[in-house]
Order: C-alpha cells, then structure tokens, then sequence
C-alpha cells in the first residue's frame, strides 16, 4: 500500500457520505409523494373533484398547499405533518409553565428525547381528533360512498398511521440525510403544485382571462420578494468583541477584536408555519364539524378565518409576531452568551461584563426580532394581498415563497458544511502525515 495516497482516503469516504445522505433525502421525498396519490378507501373522486374546486381560495385551498395536494386527493398524508407542528407548539408552550417540562429541557440529550417521545404521544391525539373532523366532514360532504361505522374506523386509522409516517420519515431524514426533514416534507409538498399552478396561470393568459403584463408584474413581485428574503435572511447585525491578552499553559495570546454575529430573523421560517399551523386546526376542524347538529355556527367561524378574509390576516400576522419572538427566546438566550463571553476573556467595548452585557445584547437581539417579525409579516401578507387583489388563479403567496427560499438556503449551506469539514479533515489529515504544522493551528 502506498502511504502517499492516505490523505486521499477520508475525502472519498466523506463524499460518498454525503452522496448516500443526499440520496437518502431523495428516497424519502419519492416516498412522501408516493403517499400522497394514495386515497383513503371508500371516497367518491368525482365529488371529492368537485368539491375542491369551489374551495380553491378558501382554508381548504391553503390547507391543501401544506399537504402538497394530498388533501384535495385525501390520500393517507391528507392530513399532512401539520398535528406535529401543533404538537411541537403546544410542549414547547407547556414548557414554559411546567415545572417538569422546564427541568427536562435542562438535562441535555436525555431531556431532549424525553420531550420528543411526549410530542409524537401528543402528535397521535391531536391527529386521531383531526380524522375523526375529517370522517365526519366526508360523510356529511356525501363524499363517503357508505358513511358506516366500517368508513370512520377505515378512515381514522389511515389517516394517523400516515401523518405518524410522516413525522418517523422527517425525523429520519433530520438525522441520516441533509436539512431539517419536516421542513423539506413541507417545501416538497409546496414545490409539488407549482406546475399544475402555473399551467393553469398561462391557460388563464391564452383565454384572455389574464393579461400578459399583469402575469409579468406579479412574476417581477416574486422575484423582488425572492431578492429580499435572501437578503434579510443573510442580514446580520456583529457586535464588535474584544479579547485581552492572557497567557494559557505556556502560550501567551495577543489581544485580538472579534465580532458576535446576531442574524435578523433568528427564527427562520418557523413563526409562518408555526402561525399557519395555529390558523388551520381551528379554522379546519371549523369546517368540519359545521355540518353536526349544533356546530352550524363554526360554518361563520371558517369562513372568517378562510384566507384573504381581515380576521385572518390580523390573527396570522399576530400569530407570527408572537411566534417571532418565542421561538427566539427559545434558541438564543442572552445570559449564556454573556457567561460564554466572560469565561473566554471577551468583553463588548464600553460594557461591563456579566449581567450588563447580557442585558445589551438582550436589548440588540429585542430590536432585531422585531425588525425580524415585521419583515415575515411583510413577506406572508403583502403578496396575498396583492394577489387576492388581483384574482391570481393559485395559491402561492409569501409564506410558501418564504418557506421555498429559506429551506433552499439551510439545504444549501448544511451541504456546504458537510463539504467543508471533508476539506478541514483532509487538510489536517496532510498535515500530520506530513508531520508539520498548519500556520494558524494548535
């Protein structure tokens, strides 16, 4: 064997690491979308088809968008990964006023999987009470071809077992491919319908239905929004850190000046999902249960809460401000990052070490969530209402092009990471068989 050519060997090994984590997400897509063209039994399609045609722009359309059309098939996704995300907001929100739930988030791995297993139990309520909506609403709907004790029993038990799936897929693919798995089952989902919307938007321009300049203002609309969610995404506010020189072991270190990178929206796209799941149960199980005997009044309660409505967009811009500065709070804590600066000898310039630049930072990292929060709300709201102005034939508004935008970045730069620690352990794997010492190595 010749020695010279071990440096070479973990590079081909990590590449292929990535090729079989990059296939691995590739798989569970294919079988996503594979799920979601397989109906329930005993549904009439024909309907089930015209159904969905007059509730396009309504909560069902926005619904069907997050399922990636599985709901207007209802396949066994028709009810999507959505009771997940409630779920997960619901402990999280517990965790706050739980004694027990607060000290579990304390104990590290332990904790974390203690929680997990106490969302998928939570997961499994809230989907088997979101079939039982959605059998009722089939039978009531005519949709069910022998509306039987047989047909809820059938329909129930399909629908759980594929949103329980979905959530063990997205959580196999967090961990064994590339990217957050529920939000790639998400993005695929969106992406899915793209081109059976788009299709129908020239249709709309060949039928004179639709002006030719008006489809090129709105595709112009996207491309400005696109711009600007990659620029606020990548926007980062570095407050100026400073080391003083200190002497470690034998080593004396110079002072140096660094920065602490706070992005603008620290939460990424978790408020809209977050703010769209809150909006959909209720406004969903709304429409479900407003054919029974005393619940025709939850009709008028989806109806207000169906996209485009005033209610609806003030409780989802509401919704996302909130979750906005919750899910903040939940992944960056301030006091840390003060007590990290001080055991490492940093400080910021003109503030004290400790509780004082704790509270700088917690004051700096309040303006940039709120800055934060008004730009999702911007970008979720102000495309819809535009394109509800204008009659715009699909749904396919700023949350979903948020949602598109900044899965892609994640996806992207974990796959930069993955190329860069192959290039890092190449280098280093050079160096000591080289047996010398990389400049700016210890």
């Amino acid at each position: 064997m010749n020695p010279r050519k071990m440096p070479t060997d973990k590079p081909k090994g990590g590449l292929a690491e990535l090729k079989s984590r990059l296939m691995f997400v590739v798989i569970g897509i294919l079988i996503y979308r594979l799920g979601a063209h397989i109906p329930v039994p005993g549904l009439d399609p024909q309907r089930l088809a015209n159904f969905f045609n007059d509730q396009q722009n309504t909560i069902f359309g926005l619904f069907n968008m997050f399922s990636g059309g599985a709901l207007s098939r209802v396949t066994v996704f028709a009810i999507g990964i959505m009771p997940y995300i409630t779920a997960s907001i619901m402990i999280q929100l517990f965790s706050m006023v739980v004694p027990s739930l607060e000290q579990l988030k304390k104990e590290g791995e332990s904790g974390r999987r203690k929680m997990n297993q106490y969302t998928r139990y939570l997961t499994l309520l809230v989907s088997i009470f979101h079939s039982l909506g959605m059998a009722k609403w089939l039978a009531a709907e005519h949709i069910a071809l022998h509306p039987g004790l047989t047909f809820y029993f059938t329909a129930v038990v399909t629908l759980v077992t594929g949103t329980m799936f979905l959530m063990w897929l997205g959580e196999q693919i967090t961990e064994k491919g590339v990217g957050n798995g529920i939000s790639l089952i998400i993005f695929s989902g969106i992406v899915s319908s793209m081109p059976g919307a788009l299709a129908s938007v020239f249709q709309q321009v060949r039928e004179g239905q639709m002006q030719a300049l008006s489809l090129l203002l709105i595709a112009l609309i996207v491309v400005v929004v696109t711009g600007f969610v990659v620029f606020m995404e990548r926007g980062q506010r570095r407050i100026r850190v400073n080391y003083a020189q200190r002497t470690q072991g034998r080593k004396i270190y110079a002072a140096q000046t660094s920065h602490l990178p706070l992005k603008i929206n620290m939460a990424g796209v978790i408020p809209p999902i977050f703010a769209s799941s809150i909006i959909l149960l209720p406004a969903t199980l709304a429409q479900f249960f407003s054919q029974v005997k005393g619940f025709s009044w939850l009709a008028d309660l989806g109806m207000v809460l169906s996209p485009g409505q005033p209610l609806y967009l003030l409780v989802y811009a509401a919704a996302i401000l909130f979750f906005a500065f919750f899910y903040t709070a939940l992944v960056f804590n301030p006091k840390d990052t003060a007590d990290n600066l001080k055991k490492s000898g940093a400080y910021v310039p003109g503030i004290r070490p400790g509780e004082q630049t704790a509270k700088y930072v917690d004051s700096v990292m309040t303006k940039l969530t709120l800055v934060g929060a008004i730009y999702l709300v911007l970008v979720c709201l102000l495309p819809q209402i535009m394109m509800y102005a204008w009659h715009v034939p699909f749904y396919f508004g700023g949350t979903s092009l948020l949602i598109i935008v900044v899965v892609i970045m994640d996806f992207v730069a974990q796959v930069q990471a993955h190329l860069m620690t192959q290039q890092y352990d190449s280098l280093m794997k050079k160096a000591n068989f080289k047996g010398t010492k990389l400049p700016g190595l210890l």
